[in-house]
Parts: structure tokens; sequence; C-alpha cells
């Protein structure tokens, strides 16, 4: 969430920038503000009466070593009716204290001066395109038909298990799986990210503390009976790792990667957008997750983006580059580039990446901190990025690379596949 010092610093800087996000931030912030003066109306009230209770006890030992009881007596009349009115002021203090926090909860993060403005994914930024466009005939088959002609995956069979969205992975389909984790696990090895194997379901203080909750607990799993949630991605634990946690400055970065099952409703979800692989309520997905200094944090998310580019290319996948408009970034993001693969029996992009700088705006969720040269402890930047998500990858692989012997493999995969074609 955002710190109340940016909102004090600079409330009208801060409004501005909630607006590119779409969110009109001139009443909450105003009552934000408000609300901080009452809290320090009331913490120098209750601080008084402290530095009160403390002047009357000493008045109450120096009677009391003359032998005036009855004066003293009289004092700690005084000092019983003072603690009583401390109690309320210290009611009042965690209550506007609690009202401050819980507004500060519903403000997004601030775009950067880099995000583009714009309403829809329409309006977002094309910055980069690369990887070779394949060349297919009409006849072409998407994804779904070709899982279904090579026993790959069983959509039915995921649908009589469970449900719509919980695809079955069968043979090659299931080995072709595997393979593209172990890929990701290994390119983000070489590239010093430190794997992690994190639980599937967190605790309501790491949801609030990667702000999935309060905004997006509509699209999580929630087990009602242990109150806990199903992750939607790997970030979630992984980053909880840095709750309430100060850091050494010479021990940032810190750099993790994680497999992981994730988990998503999708409510309202429908038509052609959500065939075969497109959309699922449980995909696998490698995250890699990083915690930086505040003036390294926009060096390491390029070197995040070029991480996943380079995995695209070594796939030979046709990509491209979004930088997010304002109304189509997510509520914690200060900045999101999306990859998206051409998916060519389709004919249309599909995201399998986003790569998003949050600033301080987890770090204060979660009280991510370092201590730097004067060692006071400062907010850590939070970055993370999918590298990658697996199902949209896998139906641009299957589409792209179908030939008339069988789909081919590319040849990073095939030592871990130990096959290169599908027929």
């Amino acid at each position: 969430m955002l710190t109340l010092q940016q909102i004090k610093d600079n409330p009208e800087r801060v409004i501005e920038r909630l607006a590119v996000k779409g969110f009109d931030g001139k009443e909450v912030i105003g009552r934000v503000i408000s609300l901080d003066n009452e809290r320090k109306r009331l913490q120098l009230n209750n601080d008084n009466k402290a530095a009160e209770l403390n002047r009357l006890a000493a008045q109450i030992g120096a009677l009391m070593k003359q032998g005036k009881k009855e004066e003293a007596a009289s004092v700690k009349e005084a000092v019983a009716s003072i603690k009583e009115e401390q109690k309320t002021i210290a009611a009042s203090l965690a209550a506007t204290e609690d009202e401050i926090r819980n507004l500060l909860l519903t403000v997004p993060n601030l775009p950067c001066d880099m995000v583009p403005e714009g309403k829809t994914a329409a309006d977002n930024v094309v910055e980069k395109t690369g990887g070779p466009m394949p060349e297919l005939p009409d006849d072409a088959l998407p994804h779904w038909d070709l899982a279904k002609k090579y026993n790959l995956i069983d959509f039915d069979l995921g649908v009589k298990i469970t449900g719509a969205g919980f695809p079955v992975y069968v043979g090659k389909g299931a080995r072709l799986q595997r393979a593209l984790i172990q890929f990701f696990l290994d390119e983000a090895n070489k590239a010093g990210y430190l794997e992690i194997q994190p639980p599937y379901v967190v605790n309501e203080a790491s949801g609030y503390g990667t702000g999935q909750l309060p905004d997006k607990e509509g699209q999580m799993y929630f087990v009602g009976e242990d109150n806990l949630y199903l992750i939607p991605t790997a970030e979630v634990p992984v980053t909880n790792i840095y709750r309430d946690v100060i850091l050494s400055a010479d021990s940032l970065p810190k750099k993790n990667c994680a497999y992981s099952a994730c988990f998503r409703r999708e409510a309202g979800s429908y038509g052609k957008d959500v065939r075969g692989l497109n959309r699922l309520h449980q995909f696998d997905k490698v995250e890699i997750v990083r915690i930086e200094r505040p003036e390294d944090s926009y060096a390491a998310l390029e070197e995040m983006k070029d991480h996943v580019q380079h995995l695209l290319d070594e796939l030979g996948l046709p990509w491209h580059i979004l930088r997010l408009c304002g109304g189509d970034m997510s509520f914690t993001s200060a900045i999101t580039f999306d990859f998206e693969v051409y998916s060519a029996a389709q004919k249309r992009w599909l995201e399998v990446s986003s790569v998003s700088n949050f600033e301080t705006y987890q770090a204060n969720r979660l009280k991510c901190r370092y201590r730097g040269e004067d060692k006071k402890p400062r907010l850590c930047h939070t970055l993370n990025g999918s590298a990658l998500a697996l199902p949209r990858i896998m139906a641009a692989l299957l589409e792209n690379n179908q030939t008339p012997e069988g789909i081919r493999i590319p040849e990073c995969l095939q030592n871990y596949t130990g096959f290169s074609i599908i027929d």
C-alpha cells in the first residue's frame, strides 16, 4: 500500500497519478490526510497524559516520603482519572489508525511516469517484437484439436474428474508439460535465481501482503474451514518469505524462482477466449521474484524482461512486449510489461507473462525492509514475473509447430522430452 509519507508529501501528485489508473482518489486521499491529522492530535494528547502521569507519580513519591498521605491519596485520585482518560484516547487512537490502514488498502499503487495513459487493453503500447512468424495452411488445427488427435490433453476427462478448466495431460503431453517446467527452472537457475518449492495454500496475512486481498478475493479459491487460500501464483508465498524481515543491504538483491500449480476462479470468463488451454482454473507456472534496493529495481526489471525474451527465443515462438496503460494494469503494480506469443492456428496473441515492478507498494504491506549505510530501515522494491506460464506456451507450441508428419519439438526441450516430434 502507499505510505502516509507519499501521500502527505504531495497529495495532488498522488491524486493525479491514481487518475491514470482510472481511480478517483480525491475523496479518499483527503480523508486519509484528515484522519492522520486526527491521529497526530490524539497521539500528542496521549503523550501529554503520559507525561502528566509521570509528573504525578513523582509527586506522590515525594508526598509519601514527607508523610503527607492524605495529599498523596488526592493525587492518586487524579492519576486514576487521567488513566481513564488515557484509555479513551488510546481506543480512539487505535480506531483512527485502523481506519487509515483500511482506507489505504483500498487505494491502488501509483503508476510510474513510464506508464501510458489509457483505459483498456486497446491502449497498451507495443514496445518490442521478435521471433519467427510461422506460416500455416488454412486447414491448420487449433491446439484443442491437436491435443485430441495426438492424445496429449484430455479436456473431457478433466470435466469428469473436477470440472471445466482442469485439463488432464496424457503421455507425451504430460512429458512436454514437465519438460517446459524443468527447462524454465534450469534457465532461471543459470540466471542466478534460487529455487523455492512453496506451499500451494497461504493464510490471509500472505494474501494481504502481496495485494491479492482485499482486491482479488473473488478470483481466489478459499478453504473456509481453515481460512486459507489456494495460491493464484507462486508470487504470493515466495514474496511473503520476506514479510516482517529487515535485510542487510549487502544481501540484496534476493532472486528467487518457483514452480507451482496456480488456481484462479476466473469468474466472468466466457466465449472463445476460454477454449482449450486459453484460460484455465488450474495451470502450471514458473515465477521469478526479486527484492531490490529502490535505486536498482528498474535495472532489475530490464533484466527480468530480457530473461523472459530469452526463453521465448529459445522456444522459437513469435512474441511481442506490451507496456500496459494505466487502465489495464493491476491494482498493485507501478509498471507492467506483458509478453504475448502468436498462436498461428487461432490467429491471435496470447499472454504468457507479466513482468512488474511494485516499487514499495507490496513492501509496505509486507514490512519488507533493508538497512542502508545509515543503519535506518528502508522499504525494499519488489518485482516479479512469469517465466513462464505454461498453458498458452503449450498452445502456441502445438499450433505453430504442426506439420504433416507431426508436431515438432523445439531443440531446447528435446533433452527433457526424449523425443523430437509428436506423431
